[in-house]
């Protein structure tokens, strides 16, 4: 499956495996630029092979996926709760607290 702008991916290989990040770039189409507004802020994201990373979420039409694929400016604090809704949403379908 291929990867696109503002899905939601976790890096399974090096010091920042397990982590969620955006897409907020692609490079090519060997290489996706991270993002989690946190450790990786918008600014310099982290550039990352695509087969080191997993699909987790198609975001499709959240506030902040839609401002990434339009091109419009995003902010650190925007990703970082774009990413604490989607991980509060996982854990209660989940059934977990």
């Amino acid at each position: 499956m291929e990867l696109e702008m503002a899905d939601i991916v976790v890096s399974r290989n090096g010091r920042d495996r397990g982590k969620k990040f955006f897409i907020v770039g692609l490079d090519g189409g060997e290489y996706a630029l991270l993002a989690d507004g946190r450790g990786r802020r918008i600014e310099k994201p982290k550039r990352k092979k695509a087969r080191h990373v997993v699909l987790d979420f198609r975001n499709r039409d959240g506030r902040t996926a839609v401002k990434l694929r339009n091109g419009e400016r995003v902010t650190n604090s925007e990703l970082r709760k774009a990413i604490a809704e989607y991980a509060a949403a996982r854990t209660a379908d989940k059934g977990g607290i």
